[in-house]
């Protein structure tokens, strides 16, 4: 009985703390910072787009949000073509061979993202690859990979023989395997660790901040670090930037939901 009382009062209390934060904000964007501070919860009595006109225009949202999606996408589809190869691999091939390289792999989720910081700014530097685009493509590649294989090559080691087994039978190779089964198979776990990547990746402030110099390669968590001020910050601008980057996330997954879903449960529905 208590526990019947207790569960809509813990997810009442749940839901008011992640839906307070978001009026603020959501309301903040249109109001003035006299406005926000007076009425934080208040709907806005006199709505304004001067703060995503501010943010976009003043702030250089515009050009950031363009290299986020250049550097999001071009990471995630990097990791998502050199995991599942990798997966396919370590789920194919028998033996201890598989399992050492995905152990290899793997292994680079038990390693700390600022253990390998120096070394990879001196190794991107050398190359040429700081302050520009691609390198940051090379180095959410790299630290996303480990959780890409994880997932995926989870799910291709759930995918039975005898699929593999009848495709030998008609002649296919280990590429056309892998491109006429696996990757069907594979669309709801590529979904599901596409959106894990494409939040970690879309997020990324930590090598921007330490790769990036010149504001023409700045992505949308560094710019928004301009609107936080020494002695004020203007927090209705910086609301409308923290909607504006957090917009295309929301279309991600909703256009993904169904993909997502499926990828979740795919586990359970094969056990």
């Amino acid at each position: 009985m208590l526990h019947k009382t207790m569960r809509p009062l813990v997810l009442g209390v749940g839901a008011v703390s992640v839906a307070v934060p978001l009026l603020v904000v959501l309301f903040g964007t249109f109001k003035t910072l006299p406005q926000l501070f007076d009425a934080p919860l208040s709907p806005p009595s006199a709505p304004t787009l001067d703060n995503y006109r501010q943010a976009v225009d003043e702030g250089g949202l515009g050009t950031a949000f363009v290299n986020s999606l250049t550097v999001t996408a071009g990471a995630v589809a990097l990791t998502l073509a050199a995991a599942g190869l990798a997966a396919f691999f370590c789920a194919r091939v028998p033996g201890r061979v598989s399992w050492a390289v995905f152990g290899v792999l793997v292994a680079g989720l038990a390693v700390p993202t600022q253990a390998a910081i120096v070394p990879q700014y001196v190794l991107f530097d050398r190359l040429g690859l700081t302050d520009d685009l691609l390198g940051l493509v090379l180095v959410d590649t790299t630290m996303t990979l480990p959780t890409a294989v994880f997932i995926l090559g989870a799910f291709l080691r759930s995918v039975p023989e005898d699929l593999y087994e009848a495709a030998e039978l008609d002649g296919a190779g280990p590429l056309r395997s892998f491109r006429s089964i696996a990757v069907p198979l594979l669309r709801p776990a590529l979904a599901t660790t596409g959106i894990f990547l494409f939040v970690m990746d879309w997020n990324d402030l930590l090598y921007p901040l330490l790769f990036i110099r010149s504001q023409q390669h700045r992505t949308l968590p560094l710019a928004l670090l301009d609107f936080q001020g020494e002695f004020q910050t203007r927090y209705p601008v910086l609301f409308a930037g923290v909607v504006i980057a957090s917009a295309p996330v929301v279309v991600v997954y909703v256009l993904l939901q169904r993909h997502f879903v499926s990828g979740l449960t795919a586990g359970a529905v094969r056990g």
